[in-house]
Order: C-alpha cells, then structure tokens, then sequence
C-alpha cells in the first residue's frame, strides 16, 4: 500500500471519529475488508514500518512527560496514538516531539491499541479463517517488520528524566 493511501484511511477515520478510537478502528477495519487481501496485508505492514520509525527516544520522552512513565505497552500504544493522528502531526512529533504538547488532551489519553488489530480484523471479515502466519500480522513478522522482541534499537540520543524539561520544554510545562 502506498505511503499515500496509508494516511489516506488514516486520515478519514480520525475526521469520522475523532474522540472515538473504538469507532476510529472500526472505520479503519470496514474500508480494509472490501479491499484485496494484498491490500489489508500492505497496510498492516506500512503501520508497523510507522511504529518501528517512531520508536525514538524523542518520542519515548514524550511519552514519559505525558504519562509519568514508560514502560513497553503503553508506549507501542502511545506510537498507535500518534500514527493515529495523521501524517502531518506524526511527521511534525518525529521532528519536534515537543509539538505534541498543542494536541495532547491528557495523561493517559494517548493510547490508541485497537490500530494493531485494524489488519487482522479486516483479514478475518474477507476470509472467515481464524488467524495464522498467513494473516498480516505473521507475514510482516516474516518480512522482519517486529516492533517488539525482535524490534531494531530505538534511535535517537537518550535521555535521563533530568534532561526532560530542557528537552521538550513545553510538555514539561503542561504536564509538570
């Protein structure tokens, strides 16, 4: 799926549903499954190249400001949230986390799991087959797309949560 079109759904559901991530998901999950299956597969692999490129410290940081802290869920569903936004806020938060802090709603409010399970459901509503390796979820894992145990490092320069309120100096002070 090309970059464009990617956006495209994404875009659509978060104008259809903008303070429902649930309705969000459900949106995103019919426009997948009256598409090819190449199609469904081709946007769970461009979701999980979106996660895998927003996992950098500058966003983890982010993160931790919002919420007061990080830990491995919360922050691959804190990357669905920001995916979830649209391209232009998740272009504009890769270069300058502290961007978000116009956005954000609130601690805890940035979650938006239900994104990873849009290309499974879609699958399974084409197909009427319960889940395996060749649903999309086991085909990016094939094709080295892991955002979890088998992920790339996270890139970026770390932090220390002393560096946070001159790193990201408005979050810091809306949520602080």
């Amino acid at each position: 799926m090309p970059d464009a079109a990617f956006w495209q759904l994404i875009d659509q559901a978060a104008a259809a549903a903008p303070a429902d991530n649930d309705a969000r998901a459900q949106l995103l999950v019919n426009a997948l499954a009256s598409r090819p299956l190449e199609e469904i597969t081709a946007f769970e692999l461009t979701l999980r190249q979106h996660l895998i490129e927003a996992d950098d410290y500058g966003i983890m940081a982010a993160q931790k400001i919002i919420d007061g802290y990080v830990s491995d869920d919360p922050y691959l569903y804190f990357r669905c949230w920001l995916i979830g936004q649209g391209e232009v806020v998740f272009r504009a938060a890769l270069q300058h986390p502290d961007s978000l802090a116009a956005l954000v709603p609130g601690a805890y409010e940035c979650d938006f799991e239900p994104l990873l399970y849009v290309a499974t459901e879609a699958y399974k509503q084409q197909t009427g087959q319960a889940e395996d390796d060749t649903f999309p979820r086991g085909v990016a894992v094939s094709q080295g797309l892991d955002y979890d145990f088998m992920a790339p490092p996270t890139t970026g320069t770390d932090w220390i949560e002393e560096d946070l309120p001159k790193l990201l100096p408005k979050l810091w002070k809306k949520f602080r």
